[in-house]
C-alpha cells in the first residue's frame, strides 16, 4: 500500500497485510522482537523537511511492516524536531496503534545550554527524557538509549539514571549506543546487578565499516544482548548512486557535508563496482545486498535505514527477500574489501 500525498489529509487506516512480508527478529534472548528493517529519522525529518512528504513515509514504512521508529533528542534541524514532527504524525495517524510501535529515542549529545544539556549525567538523562516525551507526545518510549559513553560520569550513575527510567513507566527497554566492547561489558555488568532491561546496542556498522566485528558483537553474544545497526549503507557509498561518477544532487557533491565527500567515492570506487557485480549475480542491487549482509550477523535484531521518499523504503525492503549468502559470496565480499 502507498500513500501517495494528497491523501495526507485522509483518515489513516493501516494496511491490513502489513505483517504479510516482513521478518522480526528476537532482541538477544529479551521477549522483544524488531522489525528486520527499522526506520531512522536522524535525517529528512526536521524543521527544513517537508511535513506531508514526512507523514507519506512513516505512514508507508508501517504499511509495510516496519514497526521501530528511531529517534534522537538533537535529531533535526533544528534539534528536537524529528520528535516533534513524528509526534504530530503520531497523533495524527498512528496512535490507535501505539502497542504495535516500538519507538525510541535517546539522550547523550548536546541539546540545551549549561553544564547539563549532554552527556550523561542522572539530571541531563532524566531532563532529556522527559523533554523527548513532552515534544512526542508520548507516554512512555518503547526504548531508550544512552546516546554516546560519558567520559567524566560514572557509569553506575548513567546506569542508575537509565533504570529509573523504566521504573518511572517512562521507557520499556534500555539501550546504549555508540559504546565500545569494553564500555558495553563494565555497563552491562551494573545493568545486570540492577536487574534493568537493557537489550540493545546501537551501532555504526556496514560493509566499510566492520569496526563492531572486532569485540563488540563478541560482547553482545558472549552477554545475550542485540544490535541495531545504523548507515548500513555507508551514507550512500553502497548504493548504485556512485558507480558512475557523482551526481550533482548527491550528498558527496556538498563541500558542507561532514559524512561524504568526492575524494572518499573515488577511494572507494573500485570496491564499489566490485561489489556491485556480487550483487548482480546475486539478483539483488548493491543497497539490497548491504542490508542483507548486515542482517547475516546473528546478534543483528534490525537495521535502521534511513530515507527521503517512500520509493527509497520500497527498494530497501526488497532485501528481505534474498537474506542467505553462500560461503563462496561471503569469501568473495571479504576479498573485495580486504584489497
Amino acid at each position: 500500500m502507498t500513500t501517495n500525498h494528497w491523501e495526507a489529509n485522509m483518515p489513516y487506516l493501516a494496511n491490513e497485510q502489513r505483517y504479510g512480508t516482513m521478518q522480526y527478529n528476537r532482541v538477544g534472548n529479551s521477549g522483544l522482537k524488531l522489525s528486520a528493517l527499522s526506520l531512522g529519522l536522524w535525517h529528512n525529518f526536521g524543521s527544513v523537511d517537508r511535513h506531508s512528504n514526512q507523514q507519506a513515509m512513516i505512514r508507508h514504512a508501517f504499511d509495510l511492516g516496519i514497526t521501530c521508529f528511531d529517534i534522537a533528542n538533537n535529531y533535526g534541524p533544528e534539534p528536537g524536531s524529528a520528535e516533534s514532527n513524528f509526534g504530530q504524525i503520531y497523533r495524527r495517524d498512528l496512535k490507535p496503534y501505539r502497542d504495535e510501535l516500538i519507538i525510541t529515542s535517546k539522550a547523550g549529545y548536546y541539546m540545551w545550554p549549561g553544564p547539563y544539556g549532554e552527556w550523561g549525567s542522572r539530571k541531563s538523562i532524566i531532563a532529556s527524557c522527559d523533554q523527548s516525551l513532552r515534544r512526542t507526545g508520548l507516554d512512555y518510549f518503547d526504548i531508550f538509549y544512552s546516546h554516546r559513553p560519558d567520559p567524566e560520569t560514572p557509569f553506575e550513575e548513567t546506569a542508575l539514571a537509565l533504570d529509573q527510567l523504566v521504573r518511572a513507566g517512562k521507557a520499556l527497554y534500555i539501550g546504549i549506543s555508540n559504546y565500545s566492547a569494553e564500555e558495553t561489558a563494565a555497563i552491562t555488568k551494573i545493568f545486570t546487578e540492577l536487574k534493568t532491561p537493557y537489550v540493545i546496542h546501537q551501532v555504526a556498522y556496514n560493509m566499510f565499516n566492520r569496526g563492531p566485528e572486532a569485540g563488540l558483537f563478541a560482547t553482545l553474544a558472549a552477554t545475550k544482548k542485540g544490535a541495531i545497526v545504523f548507515s548500513p549503507l555507508a551514507q550512500g557509498l553502497l548504493t548504485g548512486r556512485y558507480l558512475n561518477g557523482i551526481p550533482a544532487d548527491s550528498r558527496a557533491a556538498r563541500s558542507d557535508s561532514p559524512f561524504l565527500n568526492a575524494a572518499a567515492v573515488e577511494k572507494q570506487l573500485p570496491k564499489i563496482k566490485a561489489l556491485n557485480a556480487i550483487a548482480q549475480n546475486r539478483n539483488q542491487t548493491l543497497a539490497e545486498m548491504a542490508l542483507a549482509w548486515n542482517l547475516r550477523q546473528p546478534v543483528v535484531a534490525s537495521v535502521l535505514i534511513g530515507a527521503s521518499r517512500i520509493s527509497q523504503i520500497d527498494d530497501n525492503i526488497k532485501a528481505l527477500k534474498h537474506l542467505d549468502f553462500t560461503a563462496d559470496e561471503l569469501a568473495a565480499i571479504d576479498q573485495v574489501l580486504a584489497n
